[in-house]
């Protein structure tokens, strides 16, 4: 998929109204207080499809990250979220680029691809099985946590129903089809909040609520 004009205008008609733009603060206080509570320093952060940027923005707002970088493939939705002012600070690094995930996953691994907290919204509907295998495993060795949002198959259903809303580019798939994949790489420590294996296990994670890891 090219992302292009076409499909925004589709499917975001009426951004504010959109999860992830219009709540875009709500999301950001959860996740902030969230970390807080455990005093977990999040001080580098990647957006894997930022769109039009409201999410971004408001994360590295709050956070006030070092180094971010956000990926975005669609030309148009870039071109719109650039015209924002997205650096929170003048010394945050950071840095954009018009490229697809999967292009961000075949880059040559750095220490400049690695970061403490990974956003993917509602990315992972728009592509293949074995691209998102090849995602997780990448993102699970480059972030140390993944904020992530998807819908399933219920939830496209429900919002063809509830909202009237149909995306026809999504491809529908089971939770027991994400969980399967993201459990391979990722612990689930809290609603849409995911902790790296490769990072951390039961023994050296930094949260203390061991009861609800899964």
């Amino acid at each position: 998929m090219n992302f292009d004009k076409e499909y925004w205008d589709k499917n975001y008609s009426d951004p504010h109204s959109m999860d992830g733009i219009g709540n875009a603060k709500d999301h950001v206080k959860y996740l902030k207080s969230f970390f807080d509570l455990e005093l977990i320093d999040v001080s580098s952060i990647v957006d894997l499809g930022f769109g039009y940027g409201h999410l971004f923005q408001s994360m590295m707002k709050t956070f006030i990250p070092y180094k971010a970088m956000g990926i975005e493939p669609s030309q148009y939705a870039f071109n719109k979220a650039t015209k924002r002012k997205l650096k929170p600070v003048d010394s945050t690094k950071l840095e954009l680029f018009n490229e697809s995930v999967m292009d961000w996953v075949k880059r040559k691994d750095s220490k400049k691809l690695r970061f403490d907290l990974a956003i993917c919204t509602s990315v992972l509907q728009y592509l293949s099985k074995e691209e998102i295998i090849a995602l997780v495993s990448c993102l699970s060795k480059r972030v140390k946590y993944l904020y992530l949002t998807v819908p399933t198959d219920i939830e496209l259903d429900r919002q063809i129903d509830e909202l009237e809303f149909n995306d026809t580019y999504a491809k529908r798939r089971s939770a027991k089809f994400y969980r399967k994949i993201l459990s391979e790489h990722f612990t689930n420590i809290s609603s849409k909040i995911w902790e790296s294996k490769f990072y951390f296990n039961e023994k050296t994670t930094l949260f203390t609520d061991l009861l609800y890891r899964s």
